[in-house]
């Protein structure tokens, strides 16, 4: 796809030994799991279903809130770089959990899908756990990659439509 296309676009960090844990700050820990936070908020109903089958069998966990479907209200800009207005609502769904171990997760997912937020919640909290290793190979690669490739397909439909403009130098202009 060229230059439209940008590679590793919903790139995650690699698991973290205990030793890097505590020599990361706060704020790459943060952003590390801001990214996999917004993979699995992000992820296609249908091949987030099938990477939780694929997954196999989820630990037990015990509800801190469960999934409650609210309204947010977006805001935007004109140009990216006006005055903010407020744009309108969306629906969203929220949930937070802690698994047996200890883990927390918290999920907040654009609609009104309980089971993506539940499951989003679990696999945040799992990410926190021994389970990293697991949970990036089988969940959130292949989610990346899905995303990735309809950035790519959505670009490369946008480059199609590019004009180019040219204007040719009159006599007395030149």
């Amino acid at each position: 796809m060229g230059e439209a296309c940008r590679e590793g676009t919903h790139v995650i960090k690699r698991s973290y030994s205990d030793d890097v844990m505590r020599s990361m700050n706060q704020t790459e820990m943060n952003a590390d799991r801001a990214r996999w936070m917004a993979l699995l908020a992000k992820a296609p109903p249908g091949l987030f279903a099938s990477a939780v089958a694929s997954f196999g069998a989820l630990p037990d966990y015990l509800w801190l809130r469960k999934p409650e479907v609210g309204l947010a209200m977006v805001r935007a800009r004109t140009g990216g770089t006006g005055a903010q207005f407020n744009l309108g609502e969306m629906s969203v769904t929220r949930c937070a959990l802690r698994l047996a171990s200890g883990e927390m997760g918290v999920a907040y997912v654009a609609g009104r899908d309980r089971g993506h937020a539940e499951k989003a919640a679990l696999f945040d909290a799992l990410m926190q756990s021994e389970a990293r290793p697991r949970v990036e190979e089988i969940v959130l690669q292949p989610i990346a990659a899905a995303l990735d490739a309809a950035l790519c397909a959505t670009l490369a439909q946008a480059a199609e439509t590019k004009v180019e403009f040219m204007t040719m130098v009159r006599g007395e202009d030149a």
